[in-house]
């Protein structure tokens, strides 16, 4: 069977799943194709309410990188389910064509999970095809969003900006404004407070050993 053809009855297969079990399945088999004319398909299950199904949506997706972003960008904004779902893709890909969605996503995202996914995909978008000045533009803007997300709430999202943050920095001159103001935010993540986990503080400190280093 050719990979076209393969492909087309992995399809077919999905869209006639009869079970939560079912479609599960049929998304794995799909994502395990690897090719890029399943991404429409791989980011409709996105908005199925079946979580099995998104999670294997997510991997295939993820796997098939850039050439999925196009599909993720199309989705409806209002299916707050299959967006949520999409900023964990983006996050995972690291293409700059995803870089409003995420910065809105850990800006105004109600749920934890999503700005956490977000905050590490800010740190580790791909930027090297951009001209640098383009480069340090999209550093600017991811830097804004992690520092402003270091007062979030949820120390899960800090300890992902802990994350990003260090993603972040490692690309920064050592002797620039950035950088110094991505370290700045590490160590307000690493100050001892009660509404402040123990983890996150290790996770900050951890990040800023590493740069010391670099």
């Amino acid at each position: 069977m050719s990979q076209v053809s393969l492909v087309a009855a992995r399809i077919a297969a999905l869209q006639q799943a009869g079970s939560a079990l079912a479609l599960q399945q049929a998304t794995q088999e799909l994502a395990s194709c690897a090719d890029a004319s399943a991404a429409p398909v791989l980011v409709e299950v996105l908005g199925f309410n079946n979580p099995g199904a998104a999670v294997a949506a997510v991997k295939g997706l993820i796997s098939l990188g850039p050439a999925a972003v196009e599909a993720l960008l199309q989705l409806d904004p209002v299916n707050y389910g299959a967006r949520a779902w999409a900023v964990r893709a983006l996050a995972g890909i690291g293409d700059v064509r995803g870089l409003e969605l995420l910065l809105d996503a850990l800006g105004s995202d109600v749920a934890a999970s999503v700005r956490r996914a977000a905050a590490k995909g800010l740190g580790q978008l791909q930027l090297d095809e951009l001209p640098p000045d383009q480069q340090q533009a999209v550093r600017r803007q991811c830097l804004g969003a992690l520092l402003a997300a270091t007062s979030d709430g949820e120390w899960v999202v800090r300890y992902a900006v802990a994350v990003g943050l260090e993603l972040l920095a490692a690309g920064l001159p050592a002797a620039g404004p950035e950088r110094q103001l991505a370290q700045q935010g590490l160590l307000t993540l690493q100050e001892a407070a009660a509404d402040n986990a123990p983890v996150v503080q290790r996770r900050a400190n951890l990040a800023l050993s590493r740069l010391e280093l670099q």
